[in-house]
């Protein structure tokens, strides 16, 4: 048989936490989370970044097949876009004017250097899928467009089956310019002044981007 008596002293001698020190552990809590939340955020843009990057390498490597296939249909490489090898696509004539804009040359305080999707140095890019790609779409305010000619968002939709890579961030689109082969800049006098001087040998450049921040997340290809 139970004894009550003995059961009922025993639950009054139970302790809970008092309102004190609920609020302290409340207020612990909270500055954890507070703490932690920008760690985990970081850590979630690393890892776009890290899948930005692996998808454009699929794209870097769909536009190296695209090339080698052109060596031996028409006789020499192009990649998407272009109409001959030694055609620009998109509004970079060299690769010099190109690094003032993107990469490590770049000023990452100029109001000239590409770190923004919405920015004016956008219209100069082409889209690799289309500005209107299914599930891909570019993103309203950017500037990128798409190319004309060839039209090389449909010849690299064609080399993914018509399935369009859509970027992880929320303002990413994958965009490309291609420098024209058969020229290459050079500094005669090593006064910094580039010129242009012909060469055959060397093939056009490929330049592929997430418009999410084309100056630091990008990849170069030349064959």
């Amino acid at each position: 048989m139970i004894n009550f008596k003995i059961l009922k002293k025993k639950i009054k001698n139970i302790k809970g936490n008092s309102l004190a020190e609920f609020a302290v552990t409340t207020a612990m809590m909270a500055t954890l989370a507070t703490t932690a939340a920008p760690r985990f955020s970081g850590i979630g843009e690393g890892a776009k970044e890290k899948k930005t990057l692996a998808e454009i390498d699929k794209i870097v490597i769909a536009s190296s097949n695209f090339f080698n296939s052109k060596v031996t249909i028409e006789g020499r490489g192009r990649f998407p876009g272009q109409e001959k090898y030694n055609i620009a696509v998109g509004g970079y004539d060299s690769e010099i004017a190109l690094l003032n804009v993107i990469g490590s040359d770049a000023n990452q305080n100029s109001t000239s250097t590409f770190n923004t999707y919405n920015h004016a140095e956008g219209s100069k890019w082409r889209s690799i899928f289309g500005v209107d790609a299914e599930g891909a779409a570019l993103v309203e305010g950017s500037n990128v467009i798409n190319d004309t000619g060839t039209e090389g968002h449909a010849e690299f939709m064609a080399e993914f089956a018509n399935n369009a890579i859509k970027s992880p961030f929320q303002d990413g689109h994958y965009i490309y310019i291609v420098l024209p082969g058969g020229i290459q800049y050079v500094d005669p006098d090593g006064d910094g002044v580039y010129v242009p001087v012909p060469c055959l040998d060397c093939s056009p450049i490929l330049y592929v981007a997430d418009n999410e921040n084309p100056s630091k997340i990008f990849k170069k290809y030349q064959p």
